[in-house]
């Protein structure tokens, strides 16, 4: 059955190896259906993959070969809550190996621009400490990072 809401996602001309690239990174995620073009239209041919359904992390998503027109930017994003180190460094270092870059925060861009936002639990819980001088302290340490460092975050939050 097709869900009710999916995120559709606009790439040019690289859903399949996007959807296979999330699938083979993230856990709950996995490549669907490939739709083929049954005619020509403007950004490619009769039998081009158009769409590819798949999910990221429980999440379904349809990648659409739309061509170069547009571009993904910050203002979408996905954000992934990470349990400790090892998680939050593997799910970087993957996006940022395979062409992706780092940015500020926890924030890094996927090869095809796509935002992500890998966020620890600890990170989340560390700024909404109840103390506002604990939340303070390890908000104005993650202002510092690219990749989160829980271990300095901690720290941080501790004083």
């Amino acid at each position: 059955m097709t869900p009710k809401n999916t995120i559709c996602l606009w790439y040019d001309g690289s859903a399949l190896e996007a959807a296979q690239f999330y699938a083979a990174t993230f856990p709950d995620s996995a490549v669907g259906t490939v739709y083929r073009a049954p005619g020509d239209y403007p950004a490619g041919q009769q039998g081009n993959i158009l769409t590819v359904t798949f999910t990221v992390l429980g999440i379904p998503c349809l990648g659409l070969n739309g061509g170069p027109a547009f571009k993904h930017c910050e203002a979408f994003s996905f954000q992934v809550a990470t349990d400790d180190q090892d998680e939050t460094d593997r799910l970087w270092d993957a996006i940022i190996a395979n062409g992706g870059q780092a940015s500020a925060c926890g924030w890094c861009k996927d090869k095809w621009g796509l935002s992500w936002q890998i966020t620890p639990r600890a990170l989340t819980d560390a700024i909404a400490d109840p103390d506002p001088a604990a939340a303070k302290r390890a908000f104005d340490a993650m202002m510092t990072m690219t990749k989160i460092d829980i271990a300095a975050i901690e720290a941080a939050r501790r004083g």
